[in-house]
């Protein structure tokens, strides 16, 4: 049985709790955040504590996860390499910056404790699907894969504010906060990009940073990945953050449409017909369930020694293409990677 504790009780560690909650051989043992009235309120049932030292010198964690702001990413995994856990989560954004998250992989590498970015979307059951139709092939020769964000939740001054009030005052907002999602998935699908090129724009007066753009991922072989982001508009969909918008993957055999309701659509080339693929896609948590099977996959690379994705030096990758993506745009440039 492994002893999880948790930091932080803003919005989205609400679907790290419940995830938690659900797999087998592990225990919550206790979580602190900055403000004790939200914490009582996110998991009134478990042991509070009033500071990070505090849990992880009294609960004794064996694994830590961290559901904080970027600029307290470094100073709390070193807090808990010093406390002896043996593994850590970390959400994303990792860190502040490119250097202070290469000094706190090199922490964790050196205490040889697993540091595990909390980039979930690649967890998500569409896109292992459309992973798994591009192992098989069945694509023939992959041509391009083409995102379209469309959440509709960034109009008008009152946009974030019922939930996620911050992202308004973020400089850096649509690719920092949000596409840094497909920069990662596009990497599980494709592999790292050899170049990308952008183009960044703010619609909505009433944030700081960016809310639409575009960005252009190129691969040695022509292939290409294109991350087309608009927060004003919307796509259909029940629930519209379920997907947060639609995807296309185009080869010279097979196109897969994924829709706003998480389901898969394939057409064979030459075709008019639709035919819908079969995969389980839950509707439990955030996502299609991709925080549980992010949280799960962890936990069975603790138990069985599995492989692990999302290591902070893998992770290292995103943040130097995010990096390159604002300069892009800044210098109307191709960037190569």
């Amino acid at each position: 049985m492994l002893r999880i504790a948790c930091v932080g009780a803003g919005y989205f560690s609400q679907f790290h709790y419940e995830a938690w909650e659900r797999i087998e051989n592990v225990t919550l043992v206790g979580a602190t955040d900055c403000n004790p009235a939200v914490l009582a309120a996110r998991v009134p049932s478990l042991a509070h504590y009033a500071s990070a030292q505090d849990l992880l010198a009294r609960s004794q964690p064996d694994l830590v996860d961290i559901i904080t702001p970027p600029h307290t990413h470094h100073s709390l995994i070193d807090l808990a390499i010093k406390a002896g856990v043996k593994a850590i989560v970390c959400q994303k954004p990792f860190c502040l910056n490119i250097a202070e998250a290469e000094q706190a992989t090199s922490l964790a590498e050196q205490a040889k404790i697993p540091l595990i970015i909390h980039e979930n979307f690649r967890f998500q059951p569409w896109y292992r699907t459309l992973s798994n139709l591009l192992a098989d092939a069945a694509f023939g020769d992959l041509l391009q894969i083409t995102f379209r964000l469309r959440p509709g939740d960034g109009q008008g001054p009152e946009a974030y504010l019922d939930r996620q009030p911050y992202f308004q005052e973020m400089e850096r907002f649509l690719v920092h906060e949000t596409a840094v999602h497909w920069i990662d998935t596009f990497r599980f699908l494709l592999g790292e990009p050899q170049t990308v090129w952008a183009d960044l724009r703010q619609l909505n007066p009433a944030i700081a940073g960016e809310d639409a753009g575009f960005f252009v991922f190129g691969y040695p072989d022509g292939r290409r990945a294109v991350f087309d982001g608009n927060r004003l508009a919307d796509h259909p969909a029940t629930n519209r953050r379920r997907t947060m918008g639609e995807c296309l993957v185009e080869g010279t055999k097979m196109t897969a449409m994924l829709d706003g309701e998480g389901q898969i659509f394939t057409r064979a080339f030459g075709s008019n017909t639709w035919g819908t693929v079969q995969f389980e896609a839950p509707e439990t948590g955030f996502g299609g369930d991709c925080v549980h099977a992010l949280q799960s996959h962890v936990i069975s690379h603790l138990l069985t020694g599995s492989p692990l994705e999302n290591e902070a030096r893998s992770y290292l990758s995103v943040i130097r293409i995010e990096d390159a993506i604002y300069r892009s745009h800044q210098t109307g440039q191709r960037i190569n990677l």
